[in-house]
């Protein structure tokens, strides 16, 4: 159940995928990123074996995937060597258990991205280009409900998980808050 209430999240209803300029890009598919920490083995006295220990508030690279159903213009604009500000706008679909009614929530994810692989699909009669656009995620934040639930920005030293930023004190120790 969300939140311990009786709330009971059920799918995404639907999304659109807009650019910095709030201009509706097309219609995709995304896969978000995997967000992986960066981690190198421990071992030593004291220690009986091997662990693998994530770095604190670093992750590997960040992909992200835009599939467009055709070769769309505005889309083409992302293919460009620069980073670009991409928001993923959803409405989740959520259950009440103990009313028996359905209702919605937002999904908003802000991404910042650099081009990496472009595939412009394939050519064929009544059917999709399936136009695939790979990117490395710079940054990205994630809300759930208008609620900020995921940050991480790699050249600013910021990873935060809710309300908690991993990298807070490295900043800090670096003298750069």
């Amino acid at each position: 159940m969300a939140n311990g209430s009786n709330q009971v999240p059920e799918r995404l209803v639907n999304f659109r995928v807009y650019n910095d300029s709030n201009d509706l890009l097309g219609i995709a598919t995304v896969d978000l990123p995997e967000i992986e920490a960066m981690s190198d083995t421990v071992s030593g006295a004291g220690i009986a074996g091997e662990v693998e220990s994530p770095v604190l508030g670093h992750f590997a690279p960040m992909e992200t995937t835009l599939t467009w159903r055709t070769i769309e213009a505005a889309a083409m604009k992302l293919a460009q060597q620069k980073a670009h500000a991409v928001e993923v706008r959803g409405s989740q679909q959520v259950y009440d258990a103990a009313n028996g009614v359905y209702s919605t929530i937002p999904v908003r994810c802000a991404l910042r991205i650099v081009p990496k692989t472009v595939t412009l699909g394939t050519f064929e009669p009544g059917a999709t280009t399936d136009t695939e656009q790979v990117f490395e995620v710079l940054y990205i934040k994630l809300y759930v409900s208008g609620k900020e639930v995921l940050e991480i920005d790699k050249f600013n030293y910021v990873a935060k998980f809710g309300d908690h930023d991993a990298l807070a004190s490295v900043r800090s120790d670096l003298g750069l808050s």
